[in-house]
Parts: C-alpha cells; structure tokens; sequence
C-alpha cells in the first residue's frame, strides 16, 4: 500500500488549484513578484551585484531594469511551475498548450540512434521547473522519437525539506507518467548510470550551479566577466561513459511561450575533457543571457 504523508495529501488537494488555467496562475505571479520585488526586497543586493559585475558596460538605471525585468520573470516562473503540476494525469494539457517547444530535434534523435546515451545539460535560464515536460515538447514529433520516458533520467539536488523535496519531485516531473522511475538524486547518478550502462539514456542534468560541497567541480576561466568554478557531474559522466552532449536551451519568446533548442556540444565526451565541454557549454549560455538577461536566475550568488 502506498504511503500516505502530508506531502501526498497536500498534493491533491491542492491539484484542483493547479489545474485552473494559465491566467489564472499569472495572477498570482503577479502578486508574487511584487511581495518579492516590492516588500521583501528578496536577494536584491545579490541581484545587483551579480548584475553590475556581469554587465560592467551597463549604467545603473540599465541594470535597475533588467533587475525589474527579472522579479517578473520569476513571478512567471512560479505561475508557470504551479500551472505545470496540474498536468498530472492530462498529459495532453501540456502538450496542447505548445508552453515549450524544440525546433529541428534530428540531429538529437541521430545522436541518440550512435552514442550509447545523450547527456543533456541544462541551466537556470528561461523557466527551468518546466524540464520535467521535455519528453513531451517534441511535439508534432513525437512519433519519430527513438526513446520512450522509461529512457529519460532527470537529475536533481535534493531539498533538505522532506515535504519540499516530496512536492518538488511530484510537480517538477508532473508531465511525466505516475510511475516515472528516472528521477534521480544527484548522489546516486553515477549508480543509476552504471547499472543502465548496457541501455540507451537520455540524461537531463542542471549543471549552472555554484558547486555544492563535495560536487565535481571545475574552472571555467571566463563566464559573463568573472572566473568561474562550476558544476561538472554531468560533463564527467558523459566523458567517462562516450555520451553524445547537448546544450538545453529555453528562450522565452512571450509570455507562456519558450523555444527550448537542442544544441550539440560533442559527438563523443570521451574525445574531450571535462574542462573543454564546460567551457563550451557555458559559451553557449552566455550567449543566451546577453540576448536576454532578464531570463536567467541572478538571485543565486555564482561568485563566491
């Protein structure tokens, strides 16, 4: 029998809510924002000074916008998230609402038929709660896919909260089937991938992170002006295992709406070290800040 926790009861009352539409959600975004933004001053001076010391070039009235730019954005992120958990059971919901899209996913698809599994990594850029839905944001595509969810592998870090990390777990994969066995916790992938090594995986791994204590961790010499020290599970695992790499994307094209492009890194992680594929990686990243800086996570502190 299952086991019923607070989480779990939670959880389903609280699904009503979450099924309501977008609108609905967007709302309370907007209430978000402004207790975030406007009462609690949440991680401002995290936010300006990530800011300034990315974007020397900028006046201060230039980053005091994009910093207001991102407190919306992070009210979208949270309606967008609650919104997305309602998709447990209704999977159609997601897919139907085109709230992400992968154009051009061949090349993807290529690479998962010849390397033995895909990694790919993906950032605190765009909305990052909705990774849970990649399966399904192939879209029209989707029968061309090579790969069903039982082959997909999410990674995460998990929260210290029990009933946090319960809630994350559920609402972060709510797009997925009930039974999704491939939410792993970030300790246990190395595990996961050893005892899958005679299957094809795609991996989805966070890798943008200021590293957590005992994380594999690397130097990136120049990453938006600063050096930077940086995740590097992910790029180790798909060197040591011959993986396929790819760069997950998530542009935000206008409200409800992300391009979430597939962009490879390497063909084969073991003809490149560690070093060099986060290097590329976070060239790719950079990029998609400057394009759009509102639309990355600024209020985590990245420079220590």
């Amino acid at each position: 029998m299952k086991k019923i926790t607070f989480s779990s009861i939670f959880l389903a009352l609280y699904l009503p809510i979450q099924r309501l539409p977008l609108k609905f959600h967007y709302f309370w975004g907007r209430a978000f924002t402004f207790l975030t933004r406007s009462i609690l001053h949440y991680r401002r001076d995290v936010v300006m000074t990530n800011l300034a010391r990315s974007f020397p070039e900028k006046k201060y009235g230039e980053l005091r916008e994009i910093a207001k730019e991102y407190y919306n954005h992070i009210g979208e992120i949270f309606a967008e998230a609650m919104w997305f958990g309602g998709c447990r059971g209704k999977v159609e919901r997601l897919v139907e609402s085109g709230i992400c899209t992968i154009p051009d996913p061949e090349p993807f698809f290529q690479s998962y038929r010849e390397r033995p599994s895909v990694m790919v990594l993906s950032s605190h850029f765009g909305n990052w709660e909705l990774l849970g839905g990649f399966f399904q944001y192939f879209g029209r595509r989707m029968d061309q896919i090579p790969f069903t969810e039982k082959e997909v592998c999410v990674v995460y870090k998990k929260v210290r909260s029990g009933f946090w990390n319960d809630f994350c777990k559920v609402n972060r994969c709510a797009a997925e089937t009930d039974h999704f066995g491939g939410y792993t916790e970030s300790h246990n992938v190395i595990r996961y991938a050893i005892e899958h090594k005679n299957e094809h995986v795609v991996y989805v791994f966070p890798t943008d992170q200021f590293p957590y204590k005992g994380a594999a961790r690397h130097e990136v010499p120049s990453f938006m002006n600063q050096k930077t020290y940086v995740m590097a599970g992910g790029a180790n695992l798909a060197h040591k295992f011959g993986m396929a790499v790819y760069y997950f994307g998530c542009t935000r094209l206008e409200k409800g709406k992300y391009e979430t492009p597939l962009i490879k890194i390497c063909d084969d992680a073991s003809q490149m070290s560690p070093e060099e594929i986060m290097i590329k990686y976070y060239s790719i990243l950079e990029k998609d800040i400057r394009n759009c800086p509102a639309n990355y996570l600024w209020s985590h502190k990245r420079w220590k």
